[in-house]
């Protein structure tokens, strides 16, 4: 069990790095500038899943994701 513990932290960490380079890779959000000018209608706004910064974005929330679930599988102390 020992040996798993130390691949979940390795994974751990992998997922840190690659959650700090992808969330400094995504642009910046002024507050609430986006509806004031009108973002949204724009050709970018309508297809931002599609986009480059979309796709940052998806894959920023399924590492995430990723990472709350091994930091509460690593603390379960179960190995």
């Amino acid at each position: 069990m020992g040996a798993l513990r130390i691949v979940l932290t390795v994974i751990y960490i992998l997922i840190c790095i690659a959650l700090v380079i992808l969330v400094l890779m995504q642009e910046g959000k002024s507050a609430g500038l986006g509806s004031i000018s009108g973002a949204a209608e724009t050709y970018w706004g309508k297809n931002k899943g599609r986009s480059m910064e979309g796709k940052l974005v998806k894959i920023t929330t399924g590492l995430a994701v990723g990472f709350l679930v091994i930091a509460v599988i690593l603390n379960l102390n179960i190995f």
